[in-house]
């Protein structure tokens, strides 16, 4: 009796460090389309931004900005790869814009955000 209730404390320590939620993680950039100070010149773009583990697309958005304002939101596509937000849209005027994230991370939740800038050529 004696050496069981050791061992089961030691169990019970076990079960309550590995069930405790990891800390929440940033996603970082891995790549872009468009790279940033792209000048793109195309009439339909695509946007896509691939981080360095799993995004849960249904969570995530993915704006095109222009002075602050924004000019489209773009649905990412729900079944592209697990660590990409893709998205395509006709592209907007000329003019220098700002294409904005933000990544909710698989399985924590955490919400990371960021910029790329861009410019759409006459």
């Amino acid at each position: 009796m004696q050496t069981r209730l050791p061992l089961s404390c030691a169990t019970l320590v076990l079960l309550l460090v590995s069930t405790t939620d990891a800390p929440a993680r940033q996603m970082h950039v891995e790549a872009s389309t468009p790279l940033a100070e792209a000048i793109m010149q195309g009439r339909n773009e695509q946007f896509a931004v691939r981080f360095d583990g799993p995004v849960d697309h249904a969570r995530s958005r993915l704006e095109i900005l222009r002075d602050g304002q924004v000019v489209r939101q773009l649905r990412p596509l729900l079944d592209s790869a697990p660590d990409v937000l893709f998205a395509s849209a006709p592209a907007p005027q000329p003019g220098h814009y700002v294409l904005w994230w933000s990544a909710c991370s698989l399985p924590d939740g955490e919400i990371s955000e960021g910029t790329i800038p861009f410019t759409v050529a006459q």
